[in-house]
């Protein structure tokens, strides 16, 4: 978990979960791989939340104008389908705290359209188990050409459902259509470019936040 001071501009490190319990450990120990050591980290953690007054005593002795980032793994099953994410941001809003989620997906996903649609119904996974004000960041734009994003974050062109429809088997045609109808009808999802070559771009995100 990192603390950000807004007048410094520096960030630090508060703490760090690792200090109590490691995938490396968990694999080493138990023999389980990457992604089962992490659900038996996360199970473990759960564990722990229920008695967070150590995180709350922690949180305590900083200011209030501090800002407060908890840097968590990206498998999207910790969100999607175990508690312990919303167990703790709703312990987070018990103490007082605004809370915000930030979704980070590599530009690169769009190359492929499937995997950008399978990006985005992993966001709408995680927002519907969190609910919680949602911020979709599209991370690296600077590797991507500016007219292949546009078909990405400009989803009312159709432009996108019309590349991801042909790069689908034609018997799974209809499926994909439903799931592009469900993305663009309901507009859940929406993605903030970042590249890091443009500053406002950086900006954005922020000021999105705030407007809200």
């Amino acid at each position: 978990m990192h603390e950000f001071r807004a007048a410094s501009g520096c960030m630090t490190w508060c703490t760090d979960i690792r200090d109590l319990i490691s995938v490396e450990d968990v694999m080493e120990e138990l023999g389980y791989g990457p992604n089962g050591g992490l659900i038996y980290c996360m199970e473990w953690v759960e564990y722990l939340v229920q008695n967070l007054d150590w995180l709350q005593d922690l949180l305590a002795e900083y200011s209030d104008e501090a800002y407060f980032i908890f840097d968590c793994p990206g498998q999207i099953e910790l969100y999607s389908h175990l508690l312990v994410m919303k167990q703790l941001c709703d312990s987070l809003k018990d103490w007082g705290f605004n809370i915000c989620c930030v979704y980070l997906i590599d530009s690169l996903f769009i190359v492929d359209p499937t995997k950008f649609v399978s990006g985005v119904l992993c966001s709408l996974s995680a927002m519907v188990q969190l609910e919680l004000p949602y911020i979709n960041v599209l991370t690296k734009c600077d590797l991507v050409d500016d007219k292949e994003l546009l078909k990405y974050l400009d989803r009312r062109r159709g432009t996108f459902s019309k590349t991801f429809l042909n790069a689908t088997d034609p018997k799974w045609r209809p499926l994909s259509s439903a799931i592009c109808n469900v993305i663009n009808d309901f507009s859940m999802v929406a993605f903030v470019p970042m590249n890091i070559n443009r500053e406002e771009s950086i900006e954005e995100p922020k000021d999105r936040d705030t407007d809200e």
